[in-house]
């Protein structure tokens, strides 16, 4: 099962965009219930902490340390982070 752009979740957030929040819910439940019966390790951090896994406690203590963002959110970020760097030529690249 794949997490991350999953097209399932595309239809959901279409489903809220349009206004059907009751469809956005049903779309959004079903998408996590497959993740949970799938069973699979969806974890991508390296780190063998306590929380591998465990997304809402590791959002939770990345949020309440106000320090980084955990491993997983990284390509989402850095892929938003590239696209508006775009709007100036990709000179973003030129300042790290």
């Amino acid at each position: 099962m794949i997490i991350d752009k999953n097209p399932d979740m595309k239809v959901c957030l279409e489903a809220y965009e349009r206004g059907d929040i009751q469809e956005g819910r049903r779309l959004l439940q079903a998408f996590l219930d497959e993740v949970e019966a799938s069973g699979q390790d969806h974890c991508t951090c390296d780190e063998p902490c306590k929380w591998h896994g465990k997304c809402k406690e590791c959002i939770i203590q990345h949020r309440g340390g106000d320090d980084h963002l955990p491993k997983c959110l990284h390509n989402m970020i850095n892929e938003r982070i590239m696209a508006l760097s775009k709007l100036t030529e990709g000179s973003l690249k030129n300042m790290l």
